[in-house]
């Protein structure tokens, strides 16, 4: 069984158009599987639903029409108190790693913050897990009683992922997680999430604009194009023998990447 299922899903949003209401379709009719410990590489331009998917697997959109399965159960259509088992085993990792982070709080705070809310954890148990999770993601104690302001925007999305791994979660839906950040710290990130896949069994729903992210990273590829999968498939297939032209073009763009 897959650990997601996303069938036939669509999206549109209401616009004014003159004297009545138009509606812009903005996901066209997707569907995709993700096996557990596979990497989805949801790969496409600017405006092309990349970011809408997202929210829309993570709970935080409902579609317009079709569906999104977790683990065989579904989470379209399901009362928000529902979802709150199923968000402990989906995180998400967002675009901004400042935005993402209060800057009122301390690290120790925002690393906690889900077990908290969650209540998986005593007081007393708060600060060594973060310590722990901070030491996954290659920062040291000291990060604790900072503020995001002090650190660097690389830095700044490793505490982003330390709080998303405080659930020991199964899915992990990256959206851009490397967009904001110069190409040699975004390798490092990228780098480190490759490594943590492996150590937490972690399945990701990994989205970007960059195809040679996506084929580093990726187990399949889904090329999203106006909000409709033009090619979908192993990713060995789509990037060494691409059948759709748009697919063609993303490949002839943008030159490999020296991540490994």
């Amino acid at each position: 069984m897959p650990l997601v299922e996303v069938n036939h899903l669509s999206k549109s949003y209401p616009r004014r158009g003159g004297l009545r209401t138009e509606h812009s379709l903005v996901v066209d009719d997707v569907s995709f599987v993700i096996h557990r410990g596979e990497t989805l590489g949801l790969v496409g331009e600017s405006g092309s639903g990349k970011s809408t998917i997202a929210r829309m697997v993570l709970g935080l959109v409902e579609p317009t029409s079709g569906s999104v399965a977790f683990d065989g159960q579904p989470i379209t259509g399901v009362p928000q108190r529902q979802l709150r088992t199923m968000r402990r085993r989906v995180q998400p990792v967002f675009q901004d790693p400042f935005a993402a982070l209060n800057p009122r709080m301390r690290v120790a705070e925002i690393v906690a913050e889900p077990l908290v809310i969650h209540r998986v954890a005593a007081k007393s148990e708060l600060r060594p897990k973060c310590v722990e999770l901070l030491r996954a993601v290659g920062l040291d104690e000291s990060a604790l009683a900072r503020y995001p302001h002090e650190f660097s925007g690389g830095q700044r999305q490793r505490i982003n992922i330390a709080r998303a791994l405080a659930l020991r979660p199964e899915l992990l839906v990256l959206d851009e997680p490397v967009s904001a950040l110069d190409v040699s710290v975004g390798a490092q990130i990228v780098n480190l999430l490759r490594d943590l896949q492996r150590e937490f069994q972690l399945t990701y729903l990994f989205i970007s604009h960059s195809m040679p992210l996506v084929r580093y990273l990726s187990t399949n590829i889904a090329v999203l194009r106006r909000g409709k999968l033009v090619e979908y498939g192993a990713r060995d297939a789509i990037c060494d023998a691409p059948q759709d032209a748009y697919t063609q073009a993303l490949l002839a763009a943008t030159p490999e990447l020296r991540l490994a």
